[in-house]
């Protein structure tokens, strides 16, 4: 496991165990669902996502601007 090169594979079954126990069977896929869809809007954030946030921005003050000046 690259991203955790410390972490060995008792570590992880210790900390399975646990959420298991926190949480219950029944709620660990939708916990694992909930992690996993952080995990990708923060992966998608840090490579540029954000850039489409900017462009509906732009262009949304830019049809602001034009609906004032016909006013």
């Amino acid at each position: 496991m690259g991203f955790l090169p410390n972490i060995g594979p008792l570590e992880l079954v210790i900390v399975l165990v646990i959420a298991v126990l926190i949480l219950g069977p029944k709620r660990i896929p939708a916990a694992a669902k909930s992690v996993g869809e952080g995990v990708r809007n923060f992966r998608h954030s840090l490579s540029g996502g954000g850039e489409e946030e900017e462009k509906h921005e732009k262009t949304k003050s830019e049809l602001d601007e034009k609906t004032e000046t016909k006013a």
